[in-house]
């Protein structure tokens, strides 16, 4: 019969609270403006602890990006693959950033504020990059090889622009209110493309 785990020192379970303050924050005061003890105060263990987690606030910062960033990339990756009909893709992966959006927008404003800071670290594997993923299911679907790069462009601006007038109030309501019109924009574009 094994012990049961002490309270307080689950790695795993102080790990998981660290990242999901930081997102928080870094969402809504971005990285530099947060300090490690808002972070440690905000979790409620001590700054050392929080480096034992993680060497730096950077480093936690790009985790959070990269590995947030493959997980939704990968999502992207399993419905192209279930669904055999663009259109369907398309919709499905809408509906998914729309549900992101709703039921995370700290993690979506975080991925959506800082991705200037991080992409250039993302690796190009579909799986682990939201861009590579897209293209992918639009080369799979037919789309010609010289316009991949800009309609995979134009589709996530559809997606993106209208989370960041959601994220200022422009758009109220919840954006998978909007999936269908932005849906419906991203296939008249890659329709036309």
């Amino acid at each position: 019969m094994s012990a049961p785990a002490r309270r307080g020192r689950d790695g795993a379970d102080t790990r998981a609270r660290i990242e999901a303050v930081a997102l928080e924050l870094f969402a809504q005061k971005g990285v530099a403006a947060t300090s490690v003890r808002d972070i440690a105060l905000g979790v409620g263990v001590s700054e050392g602890a929080l480096y034992r987690h993680f060497p730096s606030k950077e480093q936690l910062a790009r985790e959070l990006f990269l590995t947030r960033y493959a997980g939704l990339a990968a999502e992207i990756c399993a419905i192209d693959a279930a669904e055999p009909e663009l259109e369907p893709k398309l919709r499905a992966v809408v509906g998914l950033a729309c549900e992101l959006f709703d039921s995370e927008p700290a993690l979506f404003a975080y991925l959506l504020i800082h991705q200037h800071e991080h992409l250039g670290g993302v690796p190009e594997a579909p799986e682990e990059n939201v861009v590579e993923a897209v293209a992918q299911m639009l080369r799979g679907a037919g789309v010609p090889p010289a316009r991949v790069t800009l309609a995979s462009a134009l589709a996530l601006g559809c997606v993106v622009q209208p989370a960041v007038f959601a994220l200022y109030g422009r758009i109220k309501g919840p954006l998978a209110a909007q999936a269908e019109a932005i849906a419906e924009s991203v296939i008249s574009i890659i329709r036309n493309i």
